[in-house]
């Protein structure tokens, strides 16, 4: 079954993308002519996402008055005008827009290009993969030598059964954390209702055992500077927008 809710975290300052982003929220910076945004978006439709909270902090007005044309899917609003709850707040705050249940969390700023057309889609993989009975949440992990715009930095270390495990110098098998999850909004019952990292469950599942992760097919692509616009661009028309 697929996963029909969604939240997509776009609420950040994008403060390494200036001087851009002095004059638009980072999401809304184009890429080959269209936003990184709608490429998530995108994305998430793709995989047979119907609804999607999308939380609004920089350049609020304009978030919203490009999102209020698109149809599908479904866009609500999550208002963080009056502060920044963090990655871990602001995800709790947007779904509590949303039934309780399965979804899937994206980066507004963290898109791929070049999957497979014959094959399921990775959010459509994420999806059948996470199994909230063994997990808390399931990432889509990605190999760093198939990051665009990357700093080399590792996050993790997947193991041959999909658990991940922070990456230490020398462990086998390093991945990239590429912005994307499925969880079940259950999970955070018991969570701040403040701003907090959301790190703070990613750590609290491995702790237990529950974090796993699956490795993305196609080139993930980050914008963090002015100076990887060039080479997103190259990708994005390199894969023919797909």
């Amino acid at each position: 079954m697929p996963i029909t809710n969604a939240m997509v975290l776009a609420a950040g300052l994008g403060t390494r993308l200036r001087p851009i982003t002095d004059t638009m929220p980072k999401p809304l910076v184009p890429i080959a002519g269209r936003p990184m945004i709608d490429y998530v978006l995108d994305l998430l439709e793709g995989a047979g996402v119907e609804t999607a909270v999308v939380n609004v902090h920089h350049f609020a007005d304009r978030m919203e008055a490009h999102l209020a044309s698109r149809s599908r899917p479904k866009i609500l609003f999550s208002d963080e005008r009056t502060g920044l709850m963090n990655s871990g707040g602001g995800l709790v705050k947007g779904l509590r827009l949303l039934e309780e249940g399965p979804v899937l969390v994206m980066n507004a700023d963290l898109f791929w290009v070049g999957e497979k057309r014959e094959s399921p889609s990775n959010l459509e993989r994420l999806a059948a993969f996470f199994d909230p009975k063994i997990m808390d949440m399931a990432l889509l992990c990605v190999r760093n030598e198939d990051t665009t715009g990357h700093n080399g930095k590792l996050d993790f270390s997947l193991g041959p059964d999909g658990w991940l495990s922070r990456y230490r110098d020398g462990m086998d098998n390093p991945v990239v954390y590429a912005g994307a999850i499925a969880l079940d909004s259950r999970l955070f019952a018991d969570a701040p209702q403040d701003a907090f990292n959301l790190n703070l469950y990613f750590d609290r599942a491995i702790a237990a055992g529950r974090l796993h992760g699956i490795l993305l097919d196609g080139q993930w692509v980050t914008v963090g500077t002015p100076e990887a616009v060039d080479a997103a661009e190259a990708v994005v028309r390199r894969a023919g927008g797909r």
